[in-house]
């Protein structure tokens, strides 16, 4: 019997995705777990493992094509097994399902009485039921987009409340169109709000929008499934929070020094890196414990405390960022933390991240150092309200006390850690607060390599 391969559910939010490329062919052998086909969405681009071992009979769903999660996407048949036959007819009945279904519509039973007698042979072959019992398979392989649309529709509706529902149908806003900002994508009263006030602003602001003029030498490429998603993300956050940014700089001199004399044996015992975020992460997770309100999410007017701390990282790929989560990064050790980074980081660039792990971040660290920049102020990932930028850190000639209490010019390594936080949530001196402390742990270096 046959296996349905059907598109995963890659992330809490994330109602649907687009494949990109089949791996396997119809007809192809795929043992279990074996990587089948790649898919994107706004959260990650993965390769998606075979569910079972056989043979590919069935691929329902072509690349480019957006389904909505659990739909099927192709079947796996036992090994050896050829593909299915209405592999190759299923374009041939699209065409032919309108007469049956017009057939089925009662006239087509009281066609033969009109005609004469000679030419009712002639109906009758179209008329039998062997074609329209084929053209079923074909109306439940096209019925995805109807169906899935549905699905959609209803997961979105299920993370709203009463309120809310009622609000999009006054406005006669379909609520499958709004962005939720609430936990697992929920739509909340303000993003229902927010949306019917854009409605009524947009036609005003589309007024001035202008597009230049390609010119002769110009590229025009459509943007990626993933690229999109990002951009959309990215406006919606900043539509959502209320961007405030601090930035400190960290004496990095003392955890250089421990670096510096540790690397080698680390790397040699443990297989892993010894990089400067481990430190960064760790002094992170024991502020967020001070200041829990950095380590929380906004639900409509609820707040909302993480028990635990699950640090998303940034990773930027040749086609876009993502965004996977170190679980539990509050109960990890330097190498704990640097063995989830390093794997992590490894496998989103390799798309071999599995769902849960880009999923259920509580606070978010991107390192735009690593390209040379001294801070930026990086956009919150929703719902948190929080995420720190790491600058590049490098030696610097700063202004350092001698022996005898003299200033002197001395030279140090030396980073910038740039905090975005919702001010809606944080205030300005929390936020510091938060921020002194990261930089006293990271300055102190008090850490244990074991």
């Amino acid at each position: 019997m046959a296996t349905d391969v059907i598109m995963p559910q890659m992330g809490e939010s994330i109602a649907e995705g687009t494949i990109t490329k089949w791996l396997k062919n119809v007809g192809d052998i795929v043992g279990r777990d074996e990587p089948l086909f790649e898919i994107s969405t706004d959260k990650v681009d993965a390769e998606i493992p075979s569910p079972a071992a056989g043979t590919l009979v069935e691929i329902l769903v072509k690349p480019g094509d957006t389904v909505a999660i659990n739909t099927i996407v192709g079947r796996i048949g036992d090994a050896g097994e050829k593909p299915a036959a209405p592999a190759a007819p299923a374009e041939a009945p699209a065409p032919a399902a309108k007469a049956p279904a017009t057939e089925a519509t009662v006239p087509a039973p009281e066609a033969p009485p009109a005609q004469p007698p000679a030419k009712s042979p002639t109906p009758a072959a179209p008329a039998a039921a062997p074609p329209p019992a084929p053209a079923a398979a074909p109306a439940v392989q096209g019925a995805p987009s109807a169906s899935n649309l549905s699905s959609i529709e209803e997961r979105i509706r299920t993370r709203s409340s009463p309120l809310v529902r009622k609000i999009a149908q006054e406005n006669g806003v379909d609520i499958a169109h709004v962005e939720g900002t609430g936990i697992a994508g929920r739509v909340t009263k303000n993003d229902i709000l927010s949306f019917v006030e854009r409605g009524k602003a947009e036609p005003a602001a589309a007024r001035p929008a202008t597009t230049a003029p390609a010119g002769a030498r110009d590229q025009i490429l459509p943007m990626s499934v993933m690229r999109r998603k990002i951009a959309e993300r990215m406006v919606e956050s900043k539509r959502t929070s209320a961007h405030v940014a601090t930035v400190f700089s960290v004496d990095y001199s003392n955890i250089a020094r421990l670096r510096q004399k540790n690397k080698d044996s680390f790397f040699e015992k443990n297989g892993t890196k010894l990089t400067y975020m481990p430190f960064i992460f760790q002094a992170v997770t024991t502020a967020l414990k001070k200041y829990p309100d950095l380590n929380a999410s906004i639900d409509g007017e609820d707040v909302v405390h993480h028990g635990d701390v699950n640090l998303g990282m940034a990773v930027a790929l040749d086609w876009g960022l993502i965004v996977p989560v170190i679980k539990g990064a509050d109960e990890k050790s330097i190498l704990g933390l640097a063995r989830a980074a390093n794997d992590l980081a490894e496998r989103a660039r390799t798309k071999k991240l599995k769902p849960e792990e880009v999923t259920g971040g509580t606070f978010t660290v991107t390192n735009p150092g690593v390209f040379g920049s001294l801070f930026g102020t990086p956009i919150i990932v929703q719902p948190q309200v929080a995420i720190l930028g790491v600058g590049t850190i490098e030696k610097r000639p700063v202004v350092v006390e001698d022996a005898d209490g003299q200033d002197a010019l001395g030279i140090r390594t030396m980073g910038y850690l740039a905090l975005s936080f919702d001010h809606r949530l944080v205030d300005g001196a929390v936020a510091d607060q938060f921020m002194a402390h990261v930089k006293k742990t990271l300055e102190e270096a008090r850490f244990s390599l074991a």
